[in-house]
C-alpha cells in the first residue's frame, strides 16, 4: 500500500522551531527516488519547499534556505524538515511526495503555525 503520513506539525512563536517528520511506505521510498517538501498556506497554491535526491544531494526554495534543513534516514524509510528560525509567513500545511511530485502519493500533511 502506497502510503506517506507527515507529523510533527504544530504551534510556534515566531524565531522557534519544529521537526517535521514523514514516513513513507516501502514502495515510495526507493534508495534512488529523490523526496521532497511542499506546504500549502491558506488562499494559495500548493508550493515546494525542498527536495533530496538519493545521494543526499539538497536544495531548497529561496523563500526558505538558510533556515530549514531537509534529511533522509533510509533505514526507516523518513525524511525530516528541520525548520529553524520560523516566521508568520511559513504557516501552512506541510506535505511530503515523491519529487517531482506523484498526484496519487499527497497525504494529509501537517499543519505549522506560526503566531506569537
Amino acid at each position: 500500500q502506497v502510503q506517506l503520513v507527515e507529523s510533527g506539525g504544530g504551534l510556534v512563536q515566531p524565531g522557534g522551531s519544529l521537526r517535521l517528520s514523514c514516513a513513507a511506505s516501502r514502495s515510495i521510498f526507493n534508495i534512488y527516488t529523490s523526496l521532497g517538501w511542499y506546504r500549502q498556506a491558506p488562499g494559495k497554491l500548493r508550493e515546494w519547499v525542498a527536495v533530496i535526491t538519493s545521494r543526499g544531494s539538497t536544495n531548497y526554495a529561496d523563500s526558505v534556505k538558510g533556515r530549514f534543513t531537509i534529511s533522509r534516514d533510509n533505514a526507516v524509510n523518513t525524511i525530516y524538515l528541520q525548520m529553524n528560525s520560523l516566521k508568520p509567513e511559513d504557516t501552512a500545511v506541510y506535505y511530503c511526495n515523491k519529487h517531482p511530485p506523484t498526484t496519487g502519493y499527497w497525504g494529509q500533511g501537517t499543519q505549522v503555525t506560526v503566531s506569537s
